[in-house]
């Protein structure tokens, strides 16, 4: 199943670049708000952990309004859990690849929703609530504001759709706000 959806977002990433108007690549990097949801979160005083996000971004532009902006990002996600007076991280490093349809509301503001599948690549934690999982699929939705023709901000959120861990229901959603340059 992973590997069809993958399939199906790369297809539709190459069929869109050939009839695109414009395509534009830049880069991007940010500040994460993570935190860690679901029914088998340990019971402790759990907080979120601010992390970073980095990588390239492209635009392809289909319409005058609207394009697909598929990135390649370096992101760290997780949670703080406290415990009698002990404190331990779970701090997970995925390479995500969101797809998002781009939807300018005006000539600089732009809606952005879409899928974001995330690969496992570091896996530094101090407990073990469970093996953590290779593969997460997320949504993911925000704002972009374009400051100049080149430069950007954006606040985003992505919400995990499937476990973060392959013995628990515990799921990680994020905030991001980032900057970039489109070149």
């Amino acid at each position: 199943m992973k590997k069809l959806i993958l399939a199906a977002i790369m297809l539709f990433s190459t069929t869109a670049a050939i009839q695109a108007q414009s395509i534009r690549l830049g880069i991007k990097g940010g500040a994460n708000f993570a935190n860690q949801n679901g029914d088998d979160v340990p019971d402790v005083n759990k907080e979120g952990i601010t992390s970073y996000h980095a990588g390239l971004v492209a635009e392809v532009k289909l319409m005058d309004r609207f394009a697909i902006q598929p990135e390649l990002l370096y992101s760290t996600q997780g949670a703080s859990y406290k415990n009698a007076g002990e404190e331990f991280k779970n701090e997970l490093g995925y390479l995500s690849i969101p797809v998002l349809a781009k939807i300018y509301l005006s000539e600089s503001l732009s809606l952005e929703l879409g899928p974001q599948a995330s690969f496992l690549l570091k896996d530094r934690k101090n407990f073990d609530p469970g093996d953590a999982n290779t593969f997460e699929f997320a949504a993911v939705g925000g704002l972009g504001l374009n400051i100049t023709k080149n430069l950007f901000v954006q606040a985003r959120y992505g919400l995990g759709l499937t476990e973060a861990t392959k013995d628990a229901d515990i799921k990680n959603s994020t905030i991001q706000l980032s900057a970039g340059i489109m070149f």
